[in-house]
This record gives C-alpha cells, sequence and structure tokens, in this order.
C-alpha cells in the first residue's frame, strides 16, 4: 500500500508544484552538488549566476563577493546588510531584478541547517543564485501538534545564536498543513501562513489571494521521467499512481496556492525588493514583510497610476497599518517612477501635531529620511523647491505635514514652474474628515501642482453627509474592512461593559451633593468636581487592576477619555494623591512565612503610574516622552481629552473609559485605539460611562450606508468476542451507511470532506465507525470467514480511520483553546482576594457593520450555491430567510437588531454551510454528477425507496454506468423523449430488482424513471434544475 504522510500528501506535491513554477530540482545525494555548511549557500551555483548576471566579472571578484557575504551573515543585526547587498542594483548584483528569469531557480529538500551539535532540517529550500532565501515547513493535515509545534520549534531555533547566519540569510518562511485557513480558530492552526525571519518570534500572516493567475502560462509541464527522478531520490517511487498523490498535485491545494502566491517569478522579486523592511522598534530592531492587502493595495495604486488616474482611497480598516502601507509605496513608486526617469517626492498630510509626530517616528523607524512641515509658509517654500529631495544623502524621502494651522488660510500656493521630471505624491491621513471642500487646503493642494497624485487613506470611510470623500478624492482603489482584519489576527472585536447600577447611584450620589454646593454650575464643572471625579477614577483603578489578575497580563494598559480638559487635570491630580503615592511599606510588607502569593499578585497589578497629555500641559518632547513611557509599559495610565484618539498605536492598550460622547468617524477612530493585537488578548474593552450607545448606532448607520453603497443591496443579490456471521454483516452494513457520503477509496479527498465537519459528535460518530472497522477485521480473521474480509477495503479503512482520529483530536484542541480563554480568566480571578467586587449592567461585543453586512453575504452566498433547489431542507431555508427579510429591516443597526439579525442569519448561514456540505460528499459519490445527487435524495426522502443509502447507491451507479453507456453510443437518442423514457425504463427494473434485489412495483418503477427522465431532458435541453 502506499505512504500516506506529510511527505506524499503534502511535501512531495509542493516540491513538484514548485517545480511547475520554474524551481530546478537538486538532489543532496548527487556528489557533484557542493555548499558551505556554514551558511548553506551552494558555492558553485552562487559563483555561476553571480558571473551571469554581472558583465566581465573576474574569479577574484566572484570569490571575493563570496566572502564578503559570508562575513556579513555574521553579523548581529538579523540580516540587514545582507539584505542591503541583497537588493542593491548598482555595482556587483546578488540577484538581477531587471531580467529576474535571468537569476538561477533550485528547489532541495531536507537540507540541514547545522553549527556544532544543533541542526535542523526545513522540509523544502528555495534557493535565488545558489542562496537559501526562503523555506517551507509542511505538516499533513488535522495533525494536532501541526503548526502549533512549528511555531515553538521555529521560535527556539532562531533565538539560538548558533543559527545566526541561517536566520540572516533567510527572507522568508511558509509554514502549512495544507488546510484551507479556520477564520474562527483563536490559534493558527490550520492554513498556510507566510512570515519572515527573526531572532525571537516569527509573526505569522494569512495569505488570501486576489488576483488571478493565468496557471496555464504560468506552469510548466513536468516531464514525467523528471517526477520519477523526484519521487525516487524521495524513496516514494510507489506512491506515483496512487489517487492520494495525484489529488494533491492540483495546484489549487492550500500550500500549493501559497507558493504561487508568493514564489512565482514575478511575485518572488516584488516581495523581496519592495515587500521587506527593517524596523527599529522599542524592544529592537525588527524585519517585517509586506501584509497581503498592503501588497494588493500598492498594486492598485500602480495600476490606478498606469490607467492615468490620479487620485483614488485606500479604505484600510484602524490598525491594518496604514503607515506602512505608506512606506512600502514610498519604496515601490520610487522605483516605478525612476524607470521612466521621473523622480517622486513624496508628502504624508495629517491634521494633528500629535499624528505628526507619530508618522515622523513610524517613517524614521523603517529607515525613511523624514522632513516634517507644520506652518503654511514651511509648505510653500518646499513645494516652489526645484530639487526633489531635502536631504544631500539620497535616502529615501518622505515629507510629514501638518495642516493644522494653514488649513483654512486663503491665500493659494501657486507653483508655475512645473518639473516635468518631478513627479509629487500625496498621501493624505483620514481623508474621511479635516478636508473641507469649502476651506483652502484642498485648493492650494490642487493649484501648487495640478499634475499632483493624490492618494486618500482611511479606515473609518466618509462617515454622514458633511463632506463627500469620493468626490474630493475620487473613488476606492482598494478596500480591506473590519472583518477581514479581525480574520486575519491584526485587529481584535470589541467588548462595550456598560457601568454597574449601583456605581451609577455613588455617581449620582456625588452630582447632587455637588449641586448643593454649587447651585446650578455647568455640567463641565460638575464632571471636573472631586466629589465626581474621585469615585469615578477609583472605578477604572480597580478595574484596571482586576482585568490585569483576570488576564494574568500586568502589561495591560488603560486610557481615560476624559469629559473635559478640566476633568482630566482633576483625575490626575487625584491620581497623583491616591495612587502614585501608595504606602510604600504596605508594599513592602512581608507576612510571617513569607509573603502570600495573592499579596504578590495584587503588588505587582498595582495601577500606580499615569500621565496626563494635553495640548496646553507640559512640552511637545514631554508629551512625546510620556506616549513612548507608555509603549514601553512604564505608565499605567493615560488621562486625555482630544489628544491621541487618532493615530495613537499602543498595542498594549486594551481598557478604554470613554466619560464623554464622541460623534461620527472620531468614534470609530476612538473605539479603534484598544483593537491592536497584544499577547493572547481575544478582545478589546470600551467602558462605557457616557453612555456611546446610541451615537455608536447612528455612526454604525452611516457606516452600513457606505457598505451599502459599496457592496450592493444583498436582499436582491440573493458485546461478545466473537460475533455471528449476521452481527458482522450488520456492522458492515452499518459502517457503510456512516461512510457513505464520503469518498473512502482516496485517502485525500477523505481527509479534505472531513476537514469541512467542526461538530464534534458527527465527527465522532465517523471515528467510531472507522475504529470499528478495525474491531471487526480482526474478529473476522479470528474467525477464518476470509471471504467476509472481500466486503470492505480494511486496510483502507486503517488509514482512514488515523485521519479522521486525528480530525477528531485537532476539534477536541481547537475547543480546549476556545474554552480555556475564559476558564483561565475565570481561575485567576477566583485565586485571588477580590480587589473590588461589583456587576455590570452589561457587557456585549461591539458590532461594526461591515459584520451584518458580511453575514448577509455569506448567507446569500450559502444558499445560491445551491444545486438542488427542489429539496425540502434548501425550501424551508430559503422560506426562512424571506421571513427574515419580510419581518425584519436587515439594515436596521441599532446594536440590538444587529445582534439579533446577525444571530438569525447566522443560523441560516450554518444549516445552508451544513446542507450544502452534504450536497457536495453525495456528489462526490457520484463523479460529480448533480442529476444523481438530486436522484439520490429525492428518493431517500418521502417514502424512501430503500433504508440502506449504499444499495441505493450501487443501484444508481449501475444505473448511470448503463445509461451513460447507451447515451455514448447514440447521442441523438435525447432527442426523442417517448423512447428515452421506454429505454430508461427497462434500465431501472434490470439495475434496481433483477442486479440489487430491490422490490420494486410498477408505480415505483415509474417514479424512479420520471425523476430519471426529467433530469436528462432538463440537461440535454439546458434547463437549470
Amino acid at each position: 500500500m502506499a505512504k500516506f504522510n506529510e511527505d506524499s500528501r503534502v511535501k512531495i506535491p509542493s516540491i513538484l508544484h514548485l517545480v511547475r513554477l520554474g524551481y530546478d530540482y537538486l538532489s543532496l545525494k548527487d556528489p557533484g552538488i557542493q555548499w558551505d555548511e556554514s551558511t548553506n549557500i551552494f558555492n558553485d551555483i552562487f559563483k555561476n549566476s553571480i558571473a551571469k548576471i554581472n558583465e566581465d566579472i573576474s574569479d577574484f571578484d566572484a570569490e571575493k563577493c563570496y566572502d564578503e557575504v559570508s562575513l556579513c551573515l555574521e553579523n548581529e543585526d538579523l540580516g540587514k546588510a545582507f539584505y542591503e547587498k541583497l537588493i542593491n542594483r548598482s555595482g556587483l548584483k546578488l540577484i538581477d531584478f531587471d531580467n529576474f528569469n535571468n537569476n538561477t531557480f533550485n528547489v532541495v529538500t531536507e537540507l540541514t541547517y547545522k553549527k556544532d551539535d544543533d541542526e535542523f532540517r526545513p522540509d523544502i529550500i528555495l534557493l535565488i543564485n545558489g542562496m537559501p532565501l526562503v523555506f517551507i515547513e509542511v505538516k499533513k493535515p488535522n495533525n494536532r501538534d501541526g503548526i502549533l509545534a512549528e511555531h515553538n520549534r521555529i521560535k527556539s531555533r532562531f533565538q539560538n545564536k548558533k543559527f545566526r547566519q541561517f536566520v540572516n540569510i533567510t527572507q522568508l518562511m511558509v509554514f502549512s498543513n495544507n488546510m484551507e485557513y479556520d477564520d474562527s480558530s483563536p490559534e493558527k492552526i490550520e492554513g498556510a501562513f507566510y512570515a519572515s525571519a527573526s531572532y525571537k518570534k516569527p509573526i505569522f500572516n494569512y495569505f488570501r489571494e486576489e488576483q488571478s493567475f493565468n496557471l496555464e502560462e504560468l506552469l510548466r509541464e513536468i516531464p514525467d521521467e523528471l517526477e520519477t527522478t523526484i519521487l525516487k531520490d524521495n524513496n516514494l517511487l510507489s506512491i506515483k499512481d496512487s489517487p492520494v498523490f495525484i489529488t494533491n498535485k492540483n495546484s489549487n491545494t492550500p500550500t500549493n496556492r501559497i507558493s504561487t502566491s508568493l514564489f512565482s517569478h514575478d511575485r518572488l522579486a516584488f516581495v523581496l525588493e519592495f515587500g521587506l523592511t527593517y524596523v527599529n522598534t522599542e524592544k529592537g530592531l525588527e524585519k517585517h514583510v509586506m501584509r497581503y492587502p498592503q501588497m494588493f493595495a500598492t498594486k492598485a495604486i500602480e495600476r490606478t497610476i498606469e490607467n492615468g488616474v490620479k487620485k483614488g482611497i485606500i479604505w484600510h480598516t484602524q490598525g491594518s497599518g496604514k503607515t506602512a502601507l505608506a512606506y512600502y509605496n514610498v519604496k515601490y513608486l520610487s522605483h516605478y517612477f525612476q524607470k521612466k526617469n521621473v523622480i517622486p517626492k513624496f508628502y504624508f498630510i495629517v491634521d494633528r501635531l500629535d499624528l505628526l509626530t507619530q508618522a515622523s517616528i513610524e517613517f524614521r523607524s523603517r529607515g525613511l529620511v523624514v522632513h516634517n512641515i507644520d506652518s503654511r509658509d514651511d509648505f510653500a517654500r518646499d513645494i516652489k523647491q526645484t530639487n526633489a529631495i531635502n536631504n544631500d544623502s539620497g535616502k529615501p524621502e518622505i515629507t510629514v505635514v501638518n495642516i493644522q494651522k494653514f488649513a483654512d488660510d486663503p491665500s493659494v500656493i501657486k507653483n508655475t514652474d512645473y518639473q516635468l521630471n518631478v513627479q509629487r505624491v500625496f498621501f493624505l491621513d483620514e481623508v474621511h474628515r479635516s478636508y473641507n471642500p469649502k476651506g483652502s487646503f484642498l485648493a492650494n493642494l490642487e493649484q501648487s501642482d495640478r499634475e499632483s497624485i493624490k492618494i486618500g487613506l482611511t479606515g473609518t470611510p466618509l462617515l454622514g453627509a458633511d463632506y463627500n470623500s469620493k468626490s474630493l478624492f475620487g473613488t476606492y482603489i482598494h478596500k480591506y474592512y473590519y472583518n477581514a482584519s479581525i480574520k486575519d489576527g491584526y485587529t481584535l472585536r470589541l467588548i462595550r461593559e456598560e457601568i454597574e447600577s449601583s456605581y451609577k447611584l455613588t455617581l449620582q450620589k456625588a452630582l447632587e451633593e455637588i449641586e448643593v454646593l454649587k447651585g446650578n454650575a455647568s455640567k463641565n464643572v460638575v464632571y471636573a468636581h472631586p466629589k465626581f471625579v474621585e469615585p469615578m477614577l477609583d472605578y477604572i483603578v480597580k478595574d484596571l487592576e482586576k482585568v490585569r489578575i483576570s488576564m494574568n497580563n500586568n502589561g495591560i494598559g488603560g486610557m481615560v477619555v476624559c469629559d473635559s480638559a478640566d476633568q482630566a487635570k482633576m483625575m490626575y491630580e487625584i491620581f497623583q494623591k491616591n495612587c502614585a503615592n501608595r504606602d510604600e511599606s504596605l508594599n513592602n510588607s512581608v507576612i510571617e512565612g513569607g509573603e502570600s502569593y495573592n499579596a504578590k499578585r495584587k503588588k505587582e497589578s498595582e495601577v500606580n503610574t499615569a500621565a496626563l497629555i494635553l495640548h496646553d500641559i507640559g512640552a511637545k518632547e514631554d508629551r512625546k516622552n510620556l506616549v513612548q513611557a507608555f509603549k514601553k509599559e512604564e505608565i499605567d495610565l493615560l488621562f486625555v481629552y482630544n489628544m491621541l484618539l487618532t493615530g495613537f498605536d499602543a498595542p498594549r492598550l486594551k481598557k478604554l473609559y470613554i466619560g464623554r460622547v464622541i460623534r461620527a468617524h472620531n468614534l470609530l477612530q476612538a473605539l479603534t485605539r484598544v483593537n491592536r493585537t497584544y499577547k493572547k488578548s481575544g478582545y478589546g474593552y470600551v467602558v462605557d460611562f457616557a453612555n456611546i450607545e446610541k451615537e455608536f448606532e447612528k455612526t454604525n448607520a452611516d457606516y452600513f450606508k457606505e457598505l451599502q453603497s459599496e457592496l450592493g443591496d444583498e436582499k436582491d443579490s440573493y458485546s461478545n468476542l466473537f460475533k455471528s456471521r449476521e452481527e458482522i454483516n450488520a456492522e458492515i452494513s452499518e459502517i457503510k451507511d456512516v461512510l457513505f457520503h464520503f469518498d473512502t477509496k482516496n485517502a485525500e479527498i477523505f481527509s479534505k470532506q472531513i476537514t469541512e465537519i467542526d461538530s464534534r459528535p458527527e465527527i465522532l460518530k465517523i471515528t467510531q465507525a472507522l475504529n470499528n472497522a478495525k474491531s471487526l477485521y480482526n474478529l473476522i480473521r479470528l474467525s477464518g470467514d476470509y471471504e467476509m474480509i472481500e466486503k470492505l477495503d480494511f486496510q483502507q479503512l486503517t488509514v482512514l480511520s488515523r485521519e479522521a482520529n486525528n480530525r477528531l483530536a485537532l476539534i477536541n484542541l481547537k475547543e480546549t483553546l476556545e474554552n480555556n480563554v475564559d476558564g483561565t480568566n475565570i481561575l485567576n480571578t477566583a485565586l485571588e482576594d477580590v480587589i473590588f467586587a461589583f456587576t455590570k449592567v452589561g457587557e456585549g461585543e461591539m458590532l461594526l457593520a461591515d459584520e451584518l453586512k458580511d453575514t448577509l453575504q455569506k448567507t446569500r452566498e450559502g444558499l445560491g450555491g445551491n444545486f438542488d433547489p427542489q429539496d425540502p431542507k434548501f425550501i424551508s431555508l430559503k422560506e426562512e430567510l424571506e421571513r427574515l427579510f419580510n419581518k425584519k429591516n436587515l439594515s436596521e443597526v441599532s446594536q440590538q437588531e444587529m445582534e439579533n439579525n446577525i444571530e438569525a442569519l447566522n443560523k441560516i448561514n450554518v444549516k445552508a454551510k451544513e446542507l450544502e456540505r452534504m450536497n457536495q460528499l453525495l456528489k462526490a459519490k457520484y463523479d460529480n454528477d448533480e442529476k444523481y445527487a438530486r436522484l439520490h435524495k429525492r428518493l431517500m426522502e418521502k417514502d424512501p425507496l430503500t433504508e440502506s443509502e449504499s444499495k441505493l447507491f450501487d443501484a444508481l451507479s449501475g444505473l448511470k454506468l448503463s445509461l451513460d453507456d447507451h447515451i455514448q453510443k447514440n447521442s441523438k437518442m435525447l432527442a426523442n423523449e417517448e423512447f428515452v423514457a421506454r429505454m430508461f425504463e427497462r434500465t431501472v427494473i434490470s439495475e434496481f430488482k433483477e442486479k440489487q434485489n430491490i422490490p420494486m412495483t410498477a408505480p415505483l418503477v415509474r417514479r424512479v424513471n420520471g425523476y430519471l427522465v426529467e433530469e436528462y431532458m432538463n440537461e440535454y435541453s439546458g434547463i437549470a434544475a
């Protein structure tokens, strides 16, 4: 029997796919193939390739180049010096980016990465000009420990300093268990993921292809003898003709798809040169790889410019990396325009001083030279300059402009001295606000350079009807919604916490006391009074301490959006008095027998540092330092009024305390301050003191309208040791029926089919049947009744049993991971002495409108793809959806209505998905012939023809074989329906009654024949089912 493991199922098919993509296979057993074990560079290939892509290079220069590369790989710089050499287009080149196909592409397997006694062997390695720039690790589907174990292994390997040279030379990595992504999983345990190298823990990214490839042109044919050579080299010649191997060679498997997306020559050239960057962070140097939405947005901008369009909007949700996107475009568009002998000049326009600071830090951390402008005069001088860059080094540059102070200046900045070889590119951040068409800034910008390119960036598109972003900045160039960002793990869902009623009473009492003291004071004065602020602050501090304990993470920080600057000042003053100067004797106390665990945990979770961030408090540099201190976990709590509500990116910020109503896009901006991923946090939390629910619903309604205009109206688009022979026969029949819908001949297809099952009871039923088959096999052998062994392929079922048990284990693991999140939090809280007991009025997820839109679309697609509209289950679901449309307004976006609508739609969607899964399984049984799948269902519905589906399948399969043979010999017979009916009826009687012994009365024969004739005649006439 052919092997059925990760080599035969994933690795070899993946190698063959890479060969089809243009990588030549090298056998490490070939004595003529040599490599340097200290770097794993293949010496001869490297030198020959360097000589080929660099004209007139001497052997001495090639050897010197090799020595320099080897030397720089020893640096403790995450391969930065090597990467700069790698992408250098001037001087001696390591890669020919001008003619990428001129390079040498190889694929090898199981190359040992070894230093002293430590070693590891990636499954697949890609060599470019002899340099091992990429490796791929594969696991078989439903391998319980596969991807998670690989996460941990690669982390420990890359932290090992002995492997520094190998980490430094590696540009890209892929990890795959050849499964489709499970977007509901809390961990990345199913799918194909990509990452860049890291000395710490590589960040695994999803890749969802958005472009269509012409695979006929892209993939070359593999000669049969080459395939045989590769299989023989890997001792897997036996799998050559196995159905499993043939199935896995499909270019559409998850591993092969991501290989096409990342390693086809054009795409790899793009990623290597423009999709990697080094970032200086608080925690040291990191290497980042372009996220797939940034990649496709960059290519979309290029297409837009290529088509002569000078403006457009990128709608990428908050937290998805818009500043990084601008950086990647500076890198790519510089190259794009230089090819046209044009020098680009880049600007990043913001409307807040803090955003200028934030953007400048982000760009500098990635190596750009940053020129800041925050006055109109400086901007006017810059626009009139004739030079393309401000620095003398020739490095890539961007000018960050803060328009806050000069947006309404009526005088026009005009530059009539156009330079034909200079192209200005303006990235305008958050174009949904501040760019008033009635103001002067846009007019000034247009007058300054009518040939400039203007790219608007937004995470929260036009909300309300004040300005129309699209009329000002053009149509959307690329879109990446909030839900997609959550699925990809770049942002978190939000939970809104209402304040407990008893606490509201405390605040009410404070308000009444203030009224007595101050009379009818304005609300601002009241809310800034110590009697109001102190209990509010007490709640906030204790709540933040509690969440740190419950999540077992003292790095979690909070931010309070105050009702006024005065309230923020008062809150900070009281914090300094009550929290910052807690009695040190208490903190340092040690009880008899040592400090208690609980006391230690409480002390570690204490909130005792805070910062006040207001535009009129402290110098700009001081505020900048405080923000950096918060990011470095040196400050626990921030008090703000208007600052830091936009553009502030601190992943540890997981608690946002809203003390005032924030409106429209500013509300979405503020809420998404807490949606960045951070360690194992599953949500961002919004604690609502100001009752923002109504404003959120209004904002969400506007957001939903924008989605409607972009995506269209979904409504319209829609026992005993020895068993008797009879008992064994009965169990064999039962096993056949349980497995009936699955392809038991091809283990790979079977594995894919059960991978679609998330129900533990259902997969348990399958594993029990398969495990029972193993037991039966031994019992039959023990009884000596070898005739019965022929009734099932017991060896094959043993293989399938392993797959089903693996799937069951993975489902159990997922359930454990999901349950552990809440279970651990409850346990951590329960172990502590209660710090502050309270009961919330409510806690619920804040649903953005695109989730409703997404659910509508999924439900419509789930029902729209059904090939059997006569199925009673389908009819029932369709009627259920129609009732929902008639009963409810699906455009309602109040939180309660949205939750109800999403819940109702999800129920329909789950049922539709399950119906489609069962339909596809049944269709596969009949070689994907929908006619017979529908016929099978009709005959098993009301008054089933037989209780055994497997018996019905045998009859219908024989019928199909016989009728298709008749039609193949005489296709014109379908033009005569009466003849067809008579001939079909004879065949029905023969297959059902005579061959399968199914009792058939005359009415039953007519019933079967009627369905059969109708299916064939509809197909012949081109009538849809």
